[in-house]
């Protein structure tokens, strides 16, 4: 078993049980967003979350501990994602990337967005013209540093 096993596990079970990543999170403590990243491989969760997760979708005592190791993180298959909705993301970046990096140095100096130290917040946004997506994402700001 791998952590991607696991990740397939919790898909399964997710879909078999109709339980929502939301309802996952409040038993956690912890933001939707993050605690989906997780559960989908990309972070890791401690001893008492792992074990909510495990009692949550039934899980293994393995899978529960590949819980609680590092992943490899990234989880796109390929360099150019091919999912219609995940493609947007890149298109986006694609086109507003050097809009983002421009306004970013220019109001905080040379340096990078943390995706570290970050947070993400996604919500629906009602709107007569159809229904929006609003995300939210706040990250660190990290200058480079002389030396």
């Amino acid at each position: 078993m791998n952590r991607n096993d696991v990740t397939e596990m919790i898909i399964a079970a997710k879909i078999h049980k109709g339980i929502k990543w939301e309802d996952v999170a409040k038993k956690i403590g912890l933001a939707k967003e993050w605690v989906t990243a997780g559960c989908l491989g990309q972070m890791t969760f401690d001893k008492k979350q792992a074990g909510i997760i495990g009692k949550t979708f039934g899980l293994p005592v393995e899978a529960v501990a590949l819980l609680q190791t590092v992943p490899y993180k990234g989880s796109l298959p390929t360099a150019v994602p091919t999912d219609p909705l995940i493609y947007r993301f890149y298109e986006l970046i694609n086109v507003y990337g050097t809009t983002l990096k421009e306004l970013i140095h220019e109001e905080f100096g040379d340096g990078i967005m943390s995706a570290i130290d970050f947070k993400m917040d996604l919500k629906r946004e009602p709107n007569s013209a159809g229904d929006r997506v609003n995300i939210v994402m706040s990250g660190k700001f990290l200058p480079y540093k002389t030396y």
